[in-house]
């Protein structure tokens, strides 16, 4: 319960900071939001890097397993 609240507290604040009326951090928000896009695109990149390996590597062992399967049913 405590989470919940000092979660919502702390949105309320992220968009306090943000409009006109309040600290007017909007274009420091912008700014921040314009310099981290491609380092988040290159960990984003990296990731699904990661994991189309990781993909290929499963379909090869299934396919190990698969064959593995076919001769142990043939020699029976």
């Amino acid at each position: 319960m405590v989470a919940l609240i000092v979660g919502i507290v702390l949105i309320l604040l992220a968009a306090l900071a943000c409009v006109p009326f309040g600290l007017a951090w909007w274009q420091d928000v912008v700014v921040f939001l314009r310099g981290s896009l491609p380092v988040l695109s290159v960990l984003i990149g990296l990731i699904a890097v990661f994991i189309g390996i990781a993909d290929i590597k499963d379909r090869m062992e299934a396919k190990k397993e698969e064959e593995e399967e076919a001769k142990e049913s043939a020699g029976k």
